[in-house]
């Protein structure tokens, strides 16, 4: 069962992420809601792949997260709120859950980051 860290600060996304990613047969790894969670979570745990809230309030943006998990080799998306064109340059390649999102999308995200 492969398993997908869920950074979100928000707690009913987060919540939601984490019963979908569970019905699609996911192991869900947090939901944390910092990039210092996140980055704890990495060591803590062994994860196959991630969805990032790019902007974590006060606890800093998912950009951070995705360069250490683009070092590691670990596929990841993006959640965010924003425009996919407002995405920080060097990540413009990366899957994107535009919110709100739902089922299907969450769904054919993971299916695109593991073929």
């Amino acid at each position: 069962m492969r398993r997908i860290l869920i950074v979100d600060d928000e707690p009913l996304i987060a919540m939601m992420m984490e019963d979908w990613l569970s019905e699609l047969g996911f192991e869900p790894i947090g939901p944390v809601g910092s990039v210092a969670s996140a980055l704890q979570a990495t060591t803590e745990h062994s994860i196959d792949g991630a969805i990032l809230d790019v902007s974590l309030g006060a606890g800093g943006d998912g950009y951070e997260v995705a360069r250490i998990l683009r070092q590691r080799n670990i596929p990841f998306a993006f959640a965010t709120g924003g425009e996919a064109e407002d995405m920080d340059s060097q990540f413009r390649n990366v899957a994107v859950l535009t919110k709100p999102f739902d089922f299907e999308s969450v769904k054919a995200v993971l299916q695109s980051l593991f073929p």
